[in-house]
């Protein structure tokens, strides 16, 4: 399996601009790009081939006055931008096929300069290194002090250079894990457990543990409020409006390492402790539509099961999805008998068919176990679920959270 790890990256006034130079040389060849073959499309010509997109849009733009500014910037991050427009359109076009799980993707837009993420990628051809005061040499940037939180376990392929919308600097590697390894890090456990998801607590086990919501957005909301409102306030193309644009980003992005950190202690402290998991699949787009929508999104589910998949899959342990529609609040998990839907404000229900007294989500939870065949122990389970895709979001560094992503 592929991940991804990511570090903390501190350039100098030079190296910063030298980034900022390569951001938009990157940028600028992409919408070349873009804009050729958007052209040749409204001409019902054939798409122009990567060769000759690369020694059109980069070695004869070079020659010329207007793109002669390319050439400060390293090759191989212009090519990369012109593999991400074929990355781009091969993907549309397996939407558009059904080729492509998920949702329909657009066709590929433009890139602003205004843009608050912005990146550019390095391939082992552009003789990037690691030097030995542990410092990441990059070609016509230079040597860029870097915060390890851990020592990168392979050689990694490639190094992409990320630029967050609050103004940080991210050196994300790709690094192929060792399944040896892996397993010996997480070694085969005979226990099994089903979660049932919610906003009173984030979660809650089968076993009877109850995790409290942190709720990271609600309790940031004063703050927010308030860094919105100066920016508001703040005349438009204003150096002072960039301020407290930064000083808005910032505080969302504190919010945004808390929650993934929080979800990445708890998975990981899920799949060492269990050889199976069971867990619902919820409707989160649906519950988004709610009036429970700023909560839904707080409590960031969607992030938390994609954890728990990737690391099910990377050190072997089994990971359920029931059904939604599965009705785990109706039903006792003693005698199985069904007892209709409940409001939400009753937390605790007595069976009418055996008595037995439910806590509401306690009781979900063993039917999320039991609906995913997991009542009985798992020891010696190997399910291997299939790949999963890369995160759009980075973690694994220093001031993300400490597990790294499948890429």
């Amino acid at each position: 399996m592929q991940l991804r790890y990511a570090f903390r990256l501190y350039p100098d006034t030079a190296q910063a601009a030298a980034l900022a130079r390569a951001f938009g040389c990157a940028r600028v060849v992409f919408n070349d790009a873009l804009r050729t073959r958007e052209e040749a499309r409204a001409a019902g010509l054939a798409f122009p081939t990567a060769g000759s997109l690369s020694k059109q849009l980069i070695t004869e733009a070079k020659q010329t006055v207007e793109r002669c500014w390319l050439g400060e910037v390293s090759a191989v991050v212009l090519q990369q931008s012109l593999r991400d427009v074929e990355a781009a359109y091969r993907n549309f076009f397996a939407s558009l096929r059904g080729e492509r799980k998920g949702p329909k993707l657009r066709a590929p837009r433009f890139k602003s300069r205004k843009d608050n993420r912005q990146s550019i990628r390095f391939t082992a051809n552009a003789r990037w290194s690691i030097t030995a005061s542990g410092k990441l040499n990059l070609p016509k940037v230079g040597a860029v002090k870097v915060k390890w939180s851990r020592t990168l376990p392979a050689q990694p392929s490639s190094v992409t250079v990320i630029k967050d919308a609050a103004g940080r600097y991210f050196a994300s590697f790709v690094i192929d894990t060792d399944p040896g390894a892996d397993a010996a890090r997480m070694p085969d456990t005979d226990q099994a457990v089903g979660i049932d998801l919610g906003l009173t607590h984030f979660a809650v086990l089968s076993d009877g543990t109850k995790i409290d919501s942190p709720r990271f957005l609600r309790r940031a909301e004063k703050k927010l409020k308030k860094a919105q409102r100066e920016l508001s306030r703040k005349q438009k193309g204003s150096r002072n409006r960039d301020k407290a644009r930064l000083k808005v980003a910032r505080a969302h992005v504190q919010v945004t390492d808390a929650r993934r950190e929080f979800h990445h202690q708890l998975s990981t402290q899920l799949i060492r402790d269990n050889q199976a998991i069971g867990v619902e699949d919820l409707a989160v787009k649906g519950l988004a539509r709610t009036r429970l929508a700023r909560s839904v999104h707080d409590a960031g589910w969607s992030a938390f099961v994609d954890m728990l998949e990737y690391k099910a899959a990377r050190y072997g342990r089994t990971l359920v999805k029931v059904g939604r529609f599965e009705p785990t609040s109706q039903v006792c998990s003693q005698c199985r008998v069904k007892d209709g839907p409940k409001p939400l404000h009753i937390r605790e229900w007595t069976c009418a068919a055996c008595g037995a007294v439910h806590d509401r989500d306690h009781n979900a939870a063993k039917n999320v176990k039991t609906a995913a065949g997991l009542a009985v122990s798992a020891c010696g389970a190997q399910v291997r679920p299939g790949p999963v895709l890369a995160q759009h979001d980075e973690a694994g560094s220093h001031g993300f959270s400490p597990e790294p992503r499948a890429a």
